[in-house]
């Protein structure tokens, strides 16, 4: 496995995103959303209530896995990059993602995962 960031304490959304997540709670992730949010995932944007709604939904349905926090990192103000390691049955059954979020007035106003 590559190198991985230090892990910093991150803010109370992230935190709140993460857990609701891993949960497939979609009520509770779309709670830690700004009004307007927008995420890119797997190569589609999704912006709004109802769009990412329908990504929770399907994401939440779509596989079977579990998450390990591998690490976070600061990236300035209102900034931070989460690495969570995946393991499914998705096709390559294991995957490191990096999760970028940008918050404002304490939700997250973007989020972009990738490898």
């Amino acid at each position: 496995m590559s190198e991985t960031p230090d892990t910093v304490e991150l803010p109370e959304a992230v935190e709140r995103y993460l857990r609701a997540h891993d949960a497939h709670d979609v009520s509770a992730t779309l709670a830690t959303f700004a009004p307007g949010a927008t995420v890119t995932d797997d190569g589609q944007t999704y912006e709004g209530t109802l769009a990412l709604t329908r990504w929770l939904e399907r994401t939440a349905t779509e596989f079977t896995y579990t998450t390990t926090l591998v690490g976070a990192e600061s990236d300035g103000p209102g900034r931070y990059t989460v690495v969570q390691h995946l393991e499914g049955d998705f096709p390559g059954g294991t995957v490191d993602l990096r999760y970028r979020f940008v918050l404002d007035g304490g939700l997250i106003s973007r989020l972009d995962i990738a490898l």
